[in-house]
């Protein structure tokens, strides 16, 4: 995978837990706080579905 795509990789908002060893809520509560920048899409369920990219999620591994 080239580093363009990477970055405009888009994860889910389990992967993103994973990666930053959290809970899911956790992550959709950062989302709902505006402190980590997330797609909303549209949905159905009883669920807001998320995505957010690889390229934001770096930037925030990467802050000090």
């Amino acid at each position: 995978m080239t580093q363009v795509n990477r970055q405009e990789e888009l994860l889910t908002v389990r992967e993103v837990a994973r990666l930053l060893r959290v809970d899911d809520t956790t992550v959709r509560r950062w989302i709902k706080m505006g402190a980590l920048e997330a797609i909303t899409l549209p949905h159905r369920g009883k669920r807001q579905a998320y995505r957010v990219r690889r390229a934001t999620l770096d930037a925030l591994l990467s802050a000090p």
